[in-house]
């Protein structure tokens, strides 16, 4: 029987394809970042509802109701957000995170990408996407809402992936608002801590607690991963 699939998609460090190409400082801060990320959280659609009863349980069991994001991880709400990534590691094998890792320094948007930092994050998103989307499956895809050059961009998006492999369904590519989607805010904190990680980003304590916790649960520290695993797939990409 077919599984209908849905993923949740967020992004670190975008602001990096602005000056994709030119010679970055050293990495102190977010700012001087070498690495943007995009990932996905990819669940099937029948065990949407009980993850997010379990992160409304998390919230009402800290009284933390806002916008659950990497950058607000703050002492006061640290077992908050230690709880989500328990209930992300304890969800089961088939609730998977999946991330590409792309280095700025060798991403040439003039000549691939049209000079165009929106085209390029888009073919990125496809990278992400197909790359995972299996026969005889059918998909819905959740991305953060943002405001784009070109209004075609998602209805694209979907069409490249559908052709991509036609014994898939891709039945929708969508924008929601991530403060509504508490799906969205977990694939941001697991996105966080792994591009944290890949920059090097001395950060606060209560942040790296949050990346101590990931990496418990792995059983090994945060870096790049064969395409083969599944639970948190890191795949750094090397361009040409």
């Amino acid at each position: 029987m077919p599984l209908d699939f849905e993923v949740y998609c967020d992004e670190s460090n975008q602001e990096l394809l602005c000056s994709a190409g030119r010679t970055p400082r050293a990495p102190l801060s977010e700012e001087s970042s070498r690495f943007f990320l995009i990932g996905g959280l990819w669940l099937p659609a029948a065990k949407r509802s009980s993850m997010k009863a379990r992160i409304r349980e998390a919230r009402l069991r800290h009284g933390c109701f806002g916008e659950a994001k990497w950058r607000s991880i703050s002492p006061s709400q640290l077992p908050f957000y230690l709880d989500i990534i328990d209930i992300f590691f304890e969800a089961g094998a088939d609730i998977n995170f999946r991330c590409i890792a792309i280095d700025s320094r060798t991403v040439d948007l003039s000549r691939y990408h049209q000079a165009d930092q929106e085209l390029g994050y888009y073919k990125f998103c496809y990278q992400l996407l197909k790359h995972w989307t299996e026969d005889f499956c059918s998909y819905r895809v959740f991305l953060d809402t943002k405001t784009n050059r070109l209004r075609t961009r998602l209805q694209t998006l979907r069409h490249f992936l559908q052709a991509a492999n036609l014994l898939a369904e891709v039945k929708s590519v969508q924008a929601v608002p991530s403060r509504e989607s508490p799906l969205i805010q977990l694939t941001d904190v697991l996105l966080g801590a792994t591009a944290a990680k890949f920059n090097s980003i001395t950060t606060s304590q209560s942040k790296l607690e949050a990346i101590h916790r990931v990496e418990s649960h792995l059983g090994h520290p945060i870096a790049p991963t064969t395409r083969w695993v599944r639970k948190f797939n890191v795949f750094k990409i090397r361009l040409q």
